[in-house]
């Protein structure tokens, strides 16, 4: 049962961080749109498009920067409650600072239960909305998913190439297609351009051939111009760099194993995506643990000097978070580790940090 002490506490804690949520999203918001006004303005998007698209904005920001905002929110009340020796006397009544800690615990316990809702189904449904209207409106329809040099298994027996495909024109040059049986090519299908039709979903070839290989002779066909249908999407073709984030964490797992099966080459971006999803809402234990440790002690400065380590804190965990995050992304480097290591480093400093605080 609760205490009037943990009564207090979690409702300055949550009331806080709600508080905090509610004065930065709408700032972001309105740096967002003063940033994208002209584009929106000179396109025409129509008001309920705009205003859905900032709904899932705030969804999407919320879920990337609610443990910085967290973690300001705790510094924030409990460098008041130490400046207003609030702390000294919860302390010198005969509570020792772990029991001190435990609405801290259970607030973050909230926080972490919202957070891994909020990441696992209300954010990835965001962050499609969010990226589509992006890449429709404000990037000229280019969503940054022309490749080159695509190359991908699709199923047990069939492999794709395409040297470029553009999705403006869902259309892409020199394909092929080979099937196998075992290890042994059964048959090549080449096009010096592949098409795309939305209308039927058919593919239309360009100077297209097809080599049967037989045993003794291979069968050749050929012909200016094709359509045909194709086990494959459009998707299959260029994959979608974002689309990770758009799928809650069961079909991002089965989507992973997927790709895994086709060669995609980016496993460890979605990976990390995954990982995240828990790394995330975790993080708000680490981040309160170490907000108490830091603002609970009355300094000479007052809340500014707390607020200026907070921030400082805060700004080197995003860093690691971002450049481990990068690091996994663009290399071989373990997603795992590159999600885990800024939990783990900062849930060290907490220890140390609580250890000296208790002192």
């Amino acid at each position: 049962m609760l205490s009037i002490l943990d009564r207090y506490i979690l409702k300055k804690y949550l009331g806080t961080f709600s508080l905090m949520l509610l004065l930065f999203i709408p700032i972001g918001i309105t740096v967002h749109l003063a940033e994208k006004i002209d584009k929106i303005l000179e396109k025409e998007v129509p008001f309920i498009e705009v205003a859905l698209y900032f709904l899932d904005f705030t969804i999407y920001f919320a879920n990337l920067l609610f443990p910085l905002f967290l973690f300001l929110s705790v510094i924030w009340f409990t460098s008041k409650l130490a400046n207003n020796t609030e702390v000294i006397a919860f302390l010198s009544s005969g509570v020792s600072f772990y029991r001190f800690l435990r609405p801290y615990i259970i607030g973050a316990t909230i926080v972490c239960g919202g957070a891994l809702f909020l990441g696992m189904y209300l954010a990835p449904k965001a962050s499609k909305g969010f990226n589509e209207f992006k890449y429709k409106y404000l990037k000229n329809g280019n969503d940054g998913r022309d490749r080159a040099q695509v190359y991908r298994q699709i199923n047990e027996n069939d492999y794709i190439y395409v040297s470029y495909f553009n999705v403006a024109n869902q259309s892409g040059n020199d394909f092929t297609l080979e099937h196998f049986d075992g290890n042994v090519l059964k048959y090549k299908i080449a096009a010096k351009k592949i098409r795309f039709n939305a209308k039927d979903s058919t593919y239309t070839l360009s100077n297209y051939t097809k080599r049967i290989i037989g045993e003794h002779n291979d069968i050749l066909e050929s012909k200016a111009k094709m359509d045909t249908t194709f086990a494959f999407e459009m998707e299959d073709l260029t994959p979608v760099e974002y689309i990770a984030e758009t799928l809650n964490y069961v079909e991002l797992n089965d989507f992973i194993e997927r790709e895994k099966k086709r060669g995609s080459s980016y496993i460890n971006r979605y990976e990390v995506v995954s990982n995240k999803r828990w790394s995330l809402p975790i993080s708000a234990y680490i981040l309160t643990i170490i907000a108490v440790a830091v603002s609970s002690i009355k300094r000479r400065g007052g809340m500014g000097v707390n607020l200026a380590i907070g921030i400082g804190i805060g700004m080197i965990f995003i860093f690691f978070d971002k450049i481990f995050g990068t690091m996994a992304e663009e290399s071989d480097f373990s997603p795992i580790v590159a999600t885990w290591f800024p939990n783990l480093v900062f849930a060290i400093l907490a220890v140390y940090l609580l250890r000296n605080a208790k002192r």
